[in-house]
């Protein structure tokens, strides 16, 4: 290996290292409850994309009828469902890669095998919450969507003026 590329390996796998542990950590520490007022790991990203994390929230703001409430509550019940699987096999890939960084000798295949098993799942379940966020907003009227994307732009800009502040 060049002398140069050393660096860079001891950094990327420092940051994976604490990525890993601190996954670990978050999963036992768990996410909430299943009461629909706050949800982590997949659950959360159920209510993201359009929709920003806050469903009932922004149902509310758009004045969603009962209808539209109940098909979108569907969707994203079916999305979580879905989901439910991937918590413990995610569990068990952060636990893996833990136990890869804490070994007395580090192995580098295994670590990037568990690595791109971890970055498959995610994009698995991204995947499915995009899905789920655009069959969501099927239901909605163009009006109610747009009403969404300029409080989207608002929370966007605070959040970028927080960053640069």
């Amino acid at each position: 290996m060049k002398a140069f590329q050393i660096p860079n390996l001891l950094r990327v796998g420092t940051v994976a290292a604490a990525l890993a542990l601190g996954g670990v950590a978050a999963q036992a520490g768990g996410h909430g409850g299943h009461d629909g007022h706050h949800r982590g790991g997949h659950a959360a990203m159920a209510e993201g994309g359009m929709f920003g994390g806050h469903l009932g929230h922004m149902l509310d703001m758009v004045n969603a009828t009962d209808s539209q409430r109940s098909q979108i509550e569907a969707i994203f019940k079916a999305a979580r469902q879905d989901l439910s699987g991937q918590r413990d096999a995610g569990k068990k890939l952060h636990q893996q890669m833990a136990t890869l960084y804490t070994a007395p000798n580090i192995d580098a295949a295994a670590i990037e095998s568990v690595r791109a098993q971890m970055s498959a799942q995610r994009e698995a379940a991204a995947k499915r919450m995009s899905q789920a966020s655009i069959e969501a907003a099927r239901v909605l009227t163009p009006e109610q969507r747009s009403k969404i994307g300029e409080v989207m732009k608002k929370r966007m800009a605070r959040h970028a003026a927080r960053q640069a502040g």
